[in-house]
């Protein structure tokens, strides 16, 4: 898992204005840059038909509802889509991918405070990091996909997300999240990467404790690769309880 280096990005105090600061490419329109592309009605199966309406803003709320619904339905799939690094390792009942990131925001929720760190953004980052997931599935590095093929899959994914949406001041705003987490390109994006990797291990140690498996290779990948006090301090008290769990084990 590579780590790319450490913004000086200072983020401004919580509650601070939102500023649009990135965009993606004009949207796809199907899905047909997936490797294995999910088709086209599995997303077209979760629109529904706008009311009529003879104009006026009754129908620009109908309209908003029915994509906000509609992008909720998407994000199902979150729920419901198992991370492939479990199953890979015969874990039955793995965790989804929502699952995943509602425990990386506990943890923003619950971090000390960190100078220069804004919590709300690291919660918000937290919730949307993995969203693309929900039509490309979790890439692994087992699945032999290039970083740079996973990043584009991804962004088209997040792009078809954000049309079902219907666009606007939210949509640009998951965009803007999802992409300072990518480029690791700000304090809160450097905590939240640490975020993902201290919620794998711990997941890890409790799928050894849970299932008296030995699941080396992810605090193996993970090791020297936090970027945050808070990351190695976790990782570190993480670490610590595998060793007396592993030791007690073999007694």
């Amino acid at each position: 898992m590579a780590v790319i280096t450490p913004a000086t990005r200072i983020s401004p105090p919580l509650n601070r204005p939102f500023n649009h600061r990135s965009s993606l490419p004009s949207p796809s329109k199907n899905l047909l840059f997936l490797k294995n592309p999910i088709p086209s009605s599995t997303i077209v199966a979760v629109r529904c038909q706008k009311p009529f309406s003879d104009g006026g803003s009754s129908t620009n709320h109908a309209s908003s509802v029915s994509s906000s619904i509609d992008f909720l339905t998407l994000c199902h799939r979150l729920k419901t889509t198992k991370r492939k690094g479990w199953i890979n390792q015969g874990i039955n009942g793995a965790e989804s991918i929502a699952d995943h990131m509602y425990r990386m925001s506990l943890m923003a929720l619950i971090a000390g405070d960190l100078t220069g760190v804004d919590r709300e953004r690291c919660i918000k980052m937290a919730i949307v990091h993995d969203i693309a997931e929900a039509i490309v599935g979790d890439i692994t590095p087992s699945d032999g996909v290039p970083k740079e093929e996973k990043s584009r899959r991804e962004k088209a994914a997040l792009e078809e997300m954000c049309e079902v949406l219907g666009g606007g001041v939210r949509a640009e705003e998951i965009t803007e999240l999802w992409l300072e987490y990518e480029n690791n390109a700000s304090l809160e994006a450097n905590l939240v990467k640490d975020f993902d990797k201290v919620e794998m291990i711990l997941q890890a140690l409790e799928y050894e404790s849970e299932h008296g498996k030995v699941l080396d290779e992810f605090f193996i990948s993970t090791a020297g690769k936090f970027q945050t006090e808070i990351g190695k301090s976790w990782a570190a008290e993480i670490n610590a309880r595998r060793r007396s769990q592993l030791t007690k084990r073999q007694r």
